[in-house]
């Protein structure tokens, strides 16, 4: 039997959020002081990720992304990534990851069972990425980056937000990139999520300006399948590209009918849209695996319709939804 929504959606696709905290300041995702961290003994151990894990397999989830903050700087993550792909029913472990510690990490992790990584690249100009990021340094993002092909992480796909007055005047340097080398760039529209309302409504581009950018360049974007992955991104090759192009709309085009994704937060509570405050705790359930496949049932049966996040124009009025920092969703 699928695992189905209350809206009879097939949910296979769990995030797992493994820390809150991270080793760069990202301007969309948090303040510059950082946020107030969970203590260790808040957050959920390994050995109750891996029963969520084993509950969510026996109910058909079959794909895992582990997420953060920056889950490269979580103690033993090597580990957990060789437990979880050794889950019966587990066909795909991806990873979101900044790619600062890859080079270090890189072949542990394919070795340990990774298939793929997703990392997340905001811009290609030394100066501007450390403006974004706060503390970063661009060098070592490539240098990960390299490691994760070098290593056989395929797909290695980039997440670029689309930020107005930011990164916008780098949509041909991105083609360029995929042209030159076998990675799959998605560009991701800027999300109000968190306190970042403000920051959203100033820096908010419908991703209908990739595809305007493209086209000034004499760049064609030709639909293609989707290069691997359980993810809601249009796919698109260019001329000459070795890589593609993917473009998610959480904001101008829902794609809340399909979607397939659970989540888990750092200190253990499920939930069923990134967008919305609702969320139960598996502590109280995780060593009762009947009970606790119940409780997945149960989060989401009361999945909603769809989030709230509105695009009028430009931008429009911002619903309340989740008031977590992405950090701390896990993105």
């Amino acid at each position: 039997m699928p695992l189905l929504d209350g809206q009879g959606r097939k949910h296979d696709y769990l995030r797992i959020s493994v820390t809150d905290r991270c080793n760069l300041r990202c301007t969309y995702c948090m303040g510059e002081e950082g946020i107030d961290q969970l203590s260790h003994g808040d957050i959920l151990s390994y050995e109750d990720i891996l029963k969520v894990v084993q509950a969510g397999a026996e109910l058909g989830i079959s794909k895992i992304r582990i997420t953060g903050g920056e889950p490269l700087v979580r103690k033993g993550i090597v580990g957990l990534v060789g437990q979880i792909a050794s889950v019966e029913g587990i066909i795909d472990l991806a990873m979101t990851t900044n790619g600062i510690l890859l080079p270090r990490y890189a072949a542990e992790l394919k070795n340990a069972g990774l298939n793929r990584v997703n990392i997340s690249l905001d811009s290609l100009q030394e100066d501007k990425y450390h403006s974004i990021t706060r503390c970063g340094e661009l060098k070592t993002v490539l240098a990960g980056i390299d490691a994760a092909l070098k290593q056989g992480l395929h797909p290695v796909k980039l997440n670029v937000v689309l930020m107005k007055g930011i990164n916008d005047n780098e949509v041909p340097d991105f083609l360029e990139l995929v042209r030159q080398k076998p990675l799959h760039v998605r560009f991701i529209e800027y999300m109000p999520i968190g306190d970042h309302d403000s920051s959203y409504r100033d820096h908010y581009l419908p991703l209908s300006f990739i595809e305007e950018s493209a086209a000034m360049v004499g760049l064609n974007l030709t639909p293609v399948p989707l290069p691997g992955g359980a993810g809601p991104a249009e796919s698109y090759t260019i001329p000459g590209g070795q890589g593609t192009v993917g473009l998610i709309h959480p904001i101008s085009k829902h794609f809340c009918d399909t979607c397939n994704r659970l989540r888990l937060t750092a200190e253990g509570n499920l939930k069923a849209c990134l967008y919305w405050q609702e969320e139960q705790p598996v502590g109280p359930v995780i060593d009762d695996k009947e009970t606790l496949k119940k409780l997945i049932q149960e989060v989401l049966n009361n999945k909603p319709v769809e989030h709230q996040m509105a695009c009028d124009g430009c931008c429009g009025p911002v619903t309340p939804g989740s008031m977590r920092s992405m950090s701390k969703t896990g993105g």
